[in-house]
């Protein structure tokens, strides 16, 4: 019970529940591992979604020690719509509706990583750029779509719609730079991105964010600009 009116109070002492926020030059931190700790992402989904996009920085410790989460999109029906997550001695996993593919790569380099996500239902192809450099192409889920009414989850794995987390899987350490589109980004717009640039995303705005922060997760200075 201490433990949870602990975590309201930090929610509302420090957190404005899903305002809309300008996230520039702003990262969120998570100190340590917990099952608790997570912020929730609100989209403006009006459609079923046929393409997407997810941009992002991460700075963390743990892929010389352990997996983690990184990103999290689950609908009531399908808990693992969209899953970026780091598994150690394997690579980047990215899962869509439930589907999951591998891009094998190194221990990740202690330093900040940017990160792009992109997959299409047309032709099923899904790409992931690590720092502006594509790795090999990966297909999955040709002809599916994915649903509206989404929990999108940063710092845990969403085993079920909202819920489900486990401290063993958290993310620890920095995440920022958050976008998603609902189309795939060319190569060039990629590199924009990668840059320092924007494409208008239209699904997550980190310029014009609204999250709500979970128990111990705090708003700082990023590290990488």
């Amino acid at each position: 019970m201490e433990k949870l009116l602990w975590c309201s109070l930090v929610l509302i002492s420090f957190f404005n529940v899903f305002g809309q926020t300008d996230m520039h030059k702003k990262a969120f931190v998570f100190p340590k591992e917990s099952d608790n700790s997570y912020v929730s992402l609100k989209a403006p989904l009006k459609k079923p979604l046929k393409a997407f996009t997810v941009c992002l920085h991460i700075y963390s410790e743990l892929a010389l020690t352990r997996s983690y989460s990184i990103f999290s999109y689950a609908t009531k029906k399908q808990a693992n719509e969209i899953l970026i997550y780091w598994s150690k001695g394997r690579g980047y996993l990215l899962t869509v509706h439930g589907t999951e593919v591998v891009f094998r790569s190194p221990e990740n380099p202690l330093a900040p990583t940017h990160i792009c996500v992109s997959w299409e239902s047309d032709s099923g192809i899904a790409e992931l750029w690590i720092d502006g450099k594509p790795m090999v192409r990966k297909s999955l889920e040709k002809g599916t779509s994915l649903g509206t009414e989404a929990s999108i989850i940063l710092g845990q794995d969403q085993d079920s719609f909202g819920a489900g987390y486990d401290k063993n899987q958290s993310s620890v350490g920095d995440i920022g730079d958050v976008n998603m589109w609902d189309s795939v980004l060319s190569p060039d717009e990629i590199r924009t991105v990668h840059s320092g640039g924007t494409f208008s995303p239209n699904v997550l705005d980190w310029r014009a964010l609204k999250y709500e922060a979970h128990c111990e997760v705090f708003v700082k200075h990023q590290l990488w600009s």
